[in-house]
């Protein structure tokens, strides 16, 4: 019997489908080793040596797997091909003894690799066996310990001077600024309004609206029109001008798709597309990578989904020439296209993340398999399908309309307006993108045209938008932070700890204990929170991974001034004040109320704390209506455990009434629940069954 050693329950299923009775395949449910949680568990006067541990949970299946690696004529160490799963088949080797008790005759522990799990593919593996390499497990191994040393040096260090149970961490914290720091810019911007003035034309058939970009000559500047009294005398100027045609051009225009997509890519159009969070993408993309159920069968629908690479296998390039031949004709293959790009710092020569069977098409799966593992798919199937397919061509006309002035002293005035229409949708056939078509009217250059109207419009600056998941995870990877497999793991940890929330728009905003922590860290710990040493450290894990580096000096110089520095800082910097006094107290106890600085925001908390657990929300965050369930607690702004805004009652846990959005203090006039008002404004009956809204002005 040959054993075959994968992560997960799925992928083992998937698997034992194409092997035979003399495989026997089974799962470690992901890790077996880990450093302890209840020490340091690195040995930093020796060669900062792992003191690795079976966890409590994984040691009955370890004992399983030793049986069964007992009874193996050979073991094949099956898992994922990144340096997380290089990792992992290492230590199934040093857990399950297979250098000692089962150690096997020469050759007879094997690791195979693969991007797909298909037949094909797994059938490639097997017959092209290697061993674990060791340079990619000591990045990983270097990755891990690198962590521990900063969070276990950090962490104590915030509970001493803001609170217990806060935790910093080596990439996660240069998240956190990145964000805070995002978020202070918005705090200091300063609105400049700006207007523009456009025209509207009107010829044989044909309306059009030009934008005014140039008076006497000059190109206008954003700001050139800096209010309405500036707006008002251009328009002033022009009124009753004479309007020709001073160009007409045309011209064609193509747009080549996108590359396939790397795992950073596919996190930002899922979460513009599809609206899933990064941790979303990555749980479905990694079942339908491991197999989907289809007909009673298991399928890996695509291929590997931790990856930086943009490169596609030829065998998914010939197979897709013919599909598009044959599908939609020869108009829309074409030869092979490749992407020579990649993220900065890439791994190893992986490859993009694609369909494993093009034939497979989202259509054919419709309601075969989830939904949304369906919409993930059709995303992966769409972008590599259309990254092999021709440009969309578009035909493009531009035409500036000069205006004269009655008024031989007044400025001449410049319009443009530009349109454009589809001659050939090329790779726009199986992906559709947002791109509007405009069709400018057929006229001729010295041609006298109609203006019906001329339109000012304000316009104020905006200041730099929020983080969204999909925006961070594209900072990161430019910036050099972070690796595919960590991305996910960054943004989720970050909300957990209660450092980020959401905001109405999805977008990550710091809340004021993430602000405190980012704050002490960046004053007092710049170099770990520093983007470019995080990069750097990057760098040099990934020149381990390439045998460039060895792990032990790279860790030492860090950690010996690190060490140093936080032993400093733990004398000298002055606990942060997070007790506030009020003047309020108990309603259990009469002892007085302070206020605290917990995960979710700023509260009032007993000062009997543990006798009394009693708690309070602040007044500010106080709705100013009384629960109707228990007519006792007031409606307070609260979040919960994932960071979303909601409002409870201020008697929680004996009271458990909630409501989503903010009640009003009305009553509805059909059945006389609270009326609360929406993301819009809008108010509306908070009952579920009840369908009452107030009517709006145009309603």
């Amino acid at each position: 019997m040959k054993l075959v050693i994968v992560e997960s329950p799925t992928k083992a299923r998937t698997i034992s489908q194409f092997l035979g009775s003399d495989f026997h395949v089974v799962s470690s449910y992901g890790h077996v080793r880990d450093l302890p949680k209840s020490k340091l568990g690195v040995d930093v006067e020796h060669d900062f040596t792992p003191q690795y541990v079976i966890p409590t949970k994984v040691r009955k299946r370890v004992n399983e797997l030793k049986k069964d690696a007992h009874k193996a004529e050979s073991v094949v160490l099956a898992t994922d091909e990144d340096r997380e799963g290089e990792a992992i088949a290492w230590h199934l080797v040093h857990a399950l003894d297979l250098e000692g008790k089962n150690q096997k005759p020469p050759g007879a522990i094997v690791r195979i690799v693969f991007h797909e799990i298909t037949p094909h593919a797994i059938e490639e593996a097997l017959a092209h066996p290697r061993e674990i390499d060791k340079q990619r497990v000591d990045a990983q191994q270097a990755r891990r310990i690198l962590d521990r040393l900063v969070g276990y040096n950090l962490s104590p260090f915030l509970w001493k001077k803001i609170s217990r149970g806060l935790s910093a961490g080596r990439v996660q914290s240069v998240a956190l600024r990145i964000i805070v720091e995002r978020e202070r810019e918005r705090e200091q911007f300063k609105a400049q309004e700006y207007w523009t003035i456009a025209a509207a034309f009107k010829t044989s058939g044909v309306d059009f609206t030009a934008e005014l970009v140039g008076r006497d000559g000059k190109t206008l500047g954003k700001f050139d029109i800096h209010n309405e009294t500036t707006a008002k005398d251009i328009i002033e100027e022009l009124n009753g001008a004479d309007f020709v045609m001073a160009k007409v051009e045309e011209r064609e225009r193509k747009f080549n798709p996108n590359p396939p997509f790397r795992t950073s890519t596919l996190q930002q159009e899922a979460w513009k597309r599809l609206h899933f969070s990064a941790k979303q993408t990555m749980m479905f993309a990694q079942q339908l990578y491991e197999g989907i159920e289809i007909d009673g069968k298991s399928a890996g629908l695509i291929t590997y989904m931790r990856t930086d690479s943009a490169n596609l296998a030829q065998d998914f390039l010939t197979a897709t020439r013919d599909y598009l031949q044959k599908e939609l004709g020869s108009q829309y293959a074409q030869g092979s296209r490749h992407f020579a790009g990649k993220a900065r710092g890439a791994q190893e020569a992986h490859e993009a993340i694609r369909p494993s069977d093009v034939t497979k098409t989202p259509e054919l799966l419709k309601g075969k398999i989830p939904p949304r593992h369906w919409k993930l798919y059709d995303l992966v199937w769409r972008r590599a399908v259309a990254s092999q397919m021709p440009p969309a061509v578009f035909r493009v006309k531009t035409v500036e309309v000069e205006a004269t002035p009655k008024d031989p002293r007044a400025k001449k005035a410049l319009f443009r307006a530009n349109g454009s229409t589809v001659q050939f949708d090329g790779f726009l056939r199986v992906w559709p993108a947002k791109r509007e078509e405009s069709e400018l009217p057929e006229v001729t250059r010295d041609q006298k045209i109609s203006c019906q109207k001329l339109l000012p419009v304000q316009h104020f600056t905006e200041p730099p938008p929020r983080y969204s998941e999909a925006s961070l995870v594209k900072t990161l990877e430019e910036a050099g932070i972070g690796r595919p497999s960590t991305y996910a793991p960054i943004i989720s940890t970050i909300q957990d700890r209660g450092y980020v929330t959401r905001d109405q728009d999805r977008r990550l905003t710091p809340v004021e204990l993430g602000v405190m922590v980012n704050d002490l860290l960046v004053e007092h710990f710049p170099e770990v929170v520093d983007i470019g040493f995080t990069a750097k450290m990057e760098k040099d894990l990934d020149e381990i991974a390439h045998g460039e580096k060895q792990w032990v000096p790279i860790i030492k110089e860090f950690y010996d001034p690190f060490s140093k520095h936080v032993a400093e800082k733990v004398e000298v910097v002055t606990p942060q004040k997070i007790e506030e006094p009020t003047e309020f107290f108990c309603e259990r106890c009469a002892k007085p109320l302070v206020i605290k600085l917990g995960r979710f925001g700023r509260f009032m908390a007993c000062t009997g704390f543990p006798e009394c657990k009693f708690t309070k929300s602040l007044p500010e965050y106080s709705s100013g209506v009384v629960c109707p369930i228990c007519n006792k607690g007031e409606l307070t702004m609260r979040r919960s455990k994932r960071g979303k805004v909601f409002w409870g009652c201020s008697s929680y846990p004996e009271c458990t009434n909630a409501l989503w959005d903010k009640p009003n203090g009305k009553n509805c006039p059909d059945c006389a629940s609270l009326v609360v008002v929406g993301k819009r404004d809008e108010e509306r009956c908070s009952s579920k069954t009840c369908k009452w809204k107030a009517p709006t002005a145009i309603e």
